[in-house]
This record gives C-alpha cells, sequence and structure tokens, in this order.
C-alpha cells in the first residue's frame, strides 16, 4: 500500500513540476547570431598558393535559428572553377557563455571538418581555428566585416608554423532574402 502511495504522488507530481520549470532562455550574445539568418549569396576569390593556382568562388548559404533559439544552423552550397564539383557544407553557430566566446563547427562534402572560437567587436566579427597545412601545425583567422544589415566582406588569413599571417581567401555576402 505505501509503495501504491509513492507511485501515485509522483505520477501526479512530475508532470506538476515539468509544467512549473521554464526553458532556459537565450541571451542577448545570442541574438547576434540572428544577422545571418537568412539567404545569402558569397562571390569571392581564392588565392593562389604554390600548390593551386587563384581561383574564383559563389555560392548559396541559407542559415535558420535551431529549436530554442540558441544556435544559428547554415547550409551552404558551392560549385568549383571548372563548374563539375559541388561542394555541400553545414556550420553551426553558437555562443558559450562559459567561455564567453561565440563557436563555429563545420562539416563539408568534401570531408573537411573544423571548429573555432570568436568574438565581435563593434561589426567586425574573428574566429580563430588550428589545424594543418600541408602537414604542419597552422592557425587560422577568418574575419568577417558587418557593412550593412543585408551585406558583409569575408577574409580568410592562415599562419602555417608560427610563420606571419596570409590572406588565402577574401569576398563578399550580399543576403538576398
Amino acid at each position: 500500500m505505501k509503495r501504491l502511495l509513492v507511485v501515485v504522488v509522483l505520477a501526479f507530481a512530475v508532470p506538476c513540476l515539468a509544467q512549473t520549470a521554464q526553458p532556459p532562455k537565450p541571451g542577448p550574445e545570442v541574438q547576434k547570431l540572428g544577422y545571418y539568418v537568412g539567404t545569402w549569396n558569397t562571390a569571392g576569390e581564392v588565392k593562389a598558393t604554390s600548390t593551386n593556382p587563384a581561383f574564383k568562388i559563389s555560392g548559396t548559404e541559407t542559415c535558420e535559428w535551431f529549436a530554442g533559439g540558441f544556435h544559428v544552423v547554415c547550409r551552404g552550397e558551392a560549385t568549383s572553377p571548372t563548374g563539375k564539383e559541388k561542394r555541400t557544407s553545414l556550420n553551426i553557430l553558437a555562443y558559450d557563455a562559459e567561455a564567453k566566446a561565440y563557436t563555429v563547427h563545420g562539416i563539408s562534402s568534401f570531408g573537411e571538418s573544423d571548429s573555432g572560437q570568436g568574438s565581435f567587436t563593434g561589426n567586425t566579427a574573428t574566429f580563430l581555428g588550428e589545424g594543418k597545412e600541408a602537414g604542419k601545425p597552422a592557425k587560422f583567422r577568418y574575419t568577417e566585416v558587418q557593412e550593412s544589415p543585408t551585406s558583409y566582406t569575408f577574409k580568410a588569413e592562415t599562419s602555417v608554423a608560427g610563420g606571419p599571417w596570409t590572406v588565402f581567401m577574401e569576398g563578399k555576402a550580399t543576403k538576398v532574402k
């Protein structure tokens, strides 16, 4: 009998507790990510290196809030310079309140996987990451300048084995909807 009473009390208590608990709400830092929600056309140039020629890039990226409003999920598609290869990507933007930093995690159909941390200063976003370039340790820096609510410029740089920062890509994105 005592056991039945405990089960009955729990059966009523758990739903009542669930109804009074409020889901967490995104903080003001997260709201900055709303800038990216929409569809963007990108165009730019990848700079020539010792192993690759320079080439133009273009693509489209569509970003939306993920359920709960804490993350922005972006799906992109770009075509190779020859037009024969299509590269798709998925990026997740978030704010890590504990680290007090923005984060980005990305994957692509070419097998790439990366992540980085960043910050916003005024209308400029800067993200840093680490990886390898030609088998050597490298640091990567990606910078965006929000020119208006519907456009931003971007620049990607690398520093290989502690060497100087070198721009390897730059361009512009324009919001189309």
